[in-house]
């Protein structure tokens, strides 16, 4: 069963301003906000030129959850790129399935893989162009290679 699909709004530079207004004009609750510049640079190496951007944001308005990021350090905004779709799987199987079966003629962004943040996290574009960030919540004592990620 799908655990959460959500919005996901894509910045350039201006992410953690927006994330504080929508906080405050929509009484949203802040559930998490990280800057790039916290990522760690061991595993991950610098990831922004001088200007500390918004790695992720995470709003609860009411019962919907709302998600930000500044997306890629000089990748331009065009108009359908904006916008992503978030979906949280239950567990590393089902987010692999739904991976799998939104990349079937489209396009694999970033593989399904474990990250600091997530058991399984990845990012596709779908055959209709709409960009979709992959994850589950499960716990991360289970074995990466329980589904062959």
């Amino acid at each position: 069963m799908i655990h959460s699909v959500n919005p996901y709004l894509i910045f350039e530079g201006n992410g953690k301003e927006a994330a504080l207004f929508y906080e405050e004009v929509l009484g949203a609750e802040r559930i998490g906000m990280q800057m790039m510049s916290e990522l760690p640079q061991s595993e991950y190496g610098p990831f922004c030129d001088g200007e500390d951007q918004l790695l992720h944001a995470h709003l609860r308005i009411g019962q919907t959850d709302l998600m930000l990021t500044d997306g890629q350090p000089g990748e331009r905004l065009a108009v359908g790129n904006n916008v992503t779709v978030a979906v949280a799987a239950d567990d590393r199987e089902e987010a692999r399935q739904l991976f799998d079966r939104l990349a079937e003629g489209g396009e694999e962004l970033m593989a399904l893989q474990e990250t600091f943040f997530s058991p399984a996290y990845g990012q596709v574009t779908d055959r209709y162009g709409v960009t979709w960030h992959v994850s589950t919540h499960a716990q991360k004592e289970e074995s990466i290679d329980e589904v062959n990620l």
